[in-house]
């Protein structure tokens, strides 16, 4: 065999090596590349999914104790436990019954809100009813903290007792000594009717 023959059948080899490599061997090289990185990136979404799961319940009650001595319990339709924060429960249909040292019990419901197990806070959202049988609170939200004997009420406050009805932006209720602080956003007036 001449020289030129045998460097013509070593480029028809190396030709048929790169024609088999770029068309047999290289996709199947990247196909499995691409495979464990699916593997990689499936089992990062699993593993993302997990730490954020959530626990359900339905029906639940807590009880406790709020201020030194006052007995309350919480009681939700449905509730949910993040796993980041397992000390607040979103409630769906919440329910607060405090019974107070003069015999009178405080409901309060609302269609979704939060409760801190740990520091006893509530926080409700949406159709807020507050009534302890002789006042009447409507509004979009309330803050009831434990560390504090009164509550937040804002966003559209109607309150209706035996003395009159009044409307406003922001009340601090003092559930135990029926005293309330009334407050609008901005230079609004406070309306007030009361009834002799």
């Amino acid at each position: 065999m001449r020289k030129s023959d045998k460097i013509q059948v070593t480029l028809l080899f190396f030709g048929l090596l790169l024609i088999l490599g770029t068309y047999f061997f290289y996709p199947k090289i990247n196909e499995n590349k691409v495979m464990k990185e699916e593997i990689k990136k499936t089992e990062k979404d699993q593993n993302e999914i997990s730490e954020n799961v959530t626990n359900t319940f339905e029906n639940i009650e807590y009880k406790g104790i709020y201020g030194v001595d006052q007995n309350f319990t919480v009681k939700s339709e449905k509730a949910t436990v993040l796993t980041e924060d397992t000390d607040v429960i979103l409630m769906e249909k919440m329910k607060v019954e405090l019974f107070m040292d003069d015999g009178r019990i405080i409901i309060i419901t609302s269609d979704k809100g939060k409760y801190n197990k740990l520091t006893y806070d509530c926080f409700f959202e949406n159709n807020v009813k507050a009534t302890d049988g002789e006042t009447i609170i409507l509004a979009n939200n309330m803050d009831l903290l434990a560390s504090e004997d009164i509550a937040n009420i804002y966003n559209n406050v109607d309150l209706t007792n035996e003395k009159g009805t009044l409307k406003a932006d922001i009340i601090k209720y003092n559930f135990k000594t029926k005293y309330y602080k009334i407050s609008m956003f901005g230079d609004k007036s406070v309306k007030v009717k009361l009834i002799n």
